[in-house]
C-alpha cells in the first residue's frame, strides 16, 4: 500500500464575484493547485436574491498543515463581514505529499 501524507482540505464556498481575490489571496501563499465548483444551496443568509450575480463557488485546495490557520484568519478578516462566504479545514490523507509544496520549499517573490 502506497504511504499518505496528512495535509489539510481547505474549503470555502463564496459568492462569485470574490472569485479572483481568493484566487489571489491562495497564491500570495503559494498555493497554485485548486479546483473550483459551481455550487448552490442556503445558509445563515437565506437564498440568493438574484440570479445575475453568477453562481456560488466552492474552491478547494489540499495545503500543508503550517500557515493553514493563517490563512483562514485572512479569509475571514478580509471577506466574513461583507460577503456570504464560510470556509472550513478538514484532515486528509493523500498520495503523492511530495506535490503539495511547503511554505519554505515555495519561492520567494
Amino acid at each position: 500500500m502506497s504511504q499518505t501524507t496528512t495535509m489539510k482540505l481547505l474549503t470555502i464556498v463564496t459568492e462569485n464575484l470574490l472569485k479572483e481575490q481568493i484566487i489571489t489571496l491562495l497564491k500570495e501563499h503559494h498555493i497554485t493547485g485548486f479546483t473550483i465548483s459551481r455550487v448552490e444551496g442556503e445558509g445563515s443568509r437565506g437564498v440568493r436574491a438574484s440570479d445575475w450575480e453568477g453562481p456560488n463557488l466552492k474552491i478547494e485546495a489540499i495545503i500543508s498543515p503550517q500557515g493553514a490557520e493563517q490563512i483562514l484568519e485572512r479569509i475571514s478578516a478580509q471577506f466574513f463581514d461583507n460577503y456570504a462566504v464560510i470556509a472550513w479545514l478538514s484532515d486528509v490523507a493523500v498520495l503523492r505529499g511530495d506535490k503539495f509544496a511547503q511554505p519554505s520549499q515555495s519561492k520567494s517573490s
